[in-house]
């Protein structure tokens, strides 16, 4: 079996969680969740649940009236390799692609004013962020027992991670300067 890619775990993890869905189904379920922290090219999603079936790990069972629809069920083997990934407590290395940090490296290369832009802009752009993970977490029903502690553990490691950047970035637009300062 080969190792599978994350939005392969993505879609194998969203099935045994809600049940069998449409690539349709699974776009607007990854568009809810996962889409936050590890978005996956809409495309992608109508791909992998095929590749997925030819695997074993899925079974397409097409719809033979209305809209014949594609519609993938996991199946027992699907469930195992899940099980298997989540049990492996080894993760790749973290994958970030922040804008605001690549300009941020190269900004000695800018004008003088650009950081201060850069930080002002930064600070509001995950402010933005924090207090959607914030409303989430507010909004969260607990009779809705599916994913329930999985969700408030991801929102709450979304809400510490959007914090530490507003605290950066409102830090760096209040002292521009502070740069060679200390971290800790």
């Amino acid at each position: 079996m080969p190792e599978l890619t994350p939005p392969e775990c993505v879609v194998l993890g969203l099935i045994a969680r809600h049940g069998a869905m449409t690539p349709y189904e699974l776009k607007a379920k990854v568009e809810e969740s996962v889409d936050y922290f590890w978005p996956i090219p809409h495309a992608q999603l109508y791909r992998i649940p095929a590749r997925l079936a030819t695997l074993g790990l899925l079974q397409e069972r097409p719809e033979h009236t209305g809209r014949r629809r594609r519609v993938f069920h996991l199946t027992d083997a699907g469930r195992t390799t899940l099980k298997r990934w989540l049990a492996d407590p080894h993760a790749p290395e973290p994958e970030t692609r922040d804008p605001g940090q690549l300009k941020l490296f190269f900004a000695d290369l800018g004008e003088a004013g650009d950081v201060l832009a850069l930080a002002r802009e930064q600070a509001a752009q995950h402010r933005h962020w924090l207090e959607l993970y914030r409303s989430r977490h507010a909004e969260m029903n607990p009779s809705d027992k599916v994913g329930l502690v999985s969700r408030a553990r991801i929102l709450r490691l979304g809400i510490l991670h959007e914090q530490a950047y507003v605290d950066f970035w409102e830090s760096l637009s209040n002292d521009p300067g502070q740069d060679l300062a200390d971290p800790s």
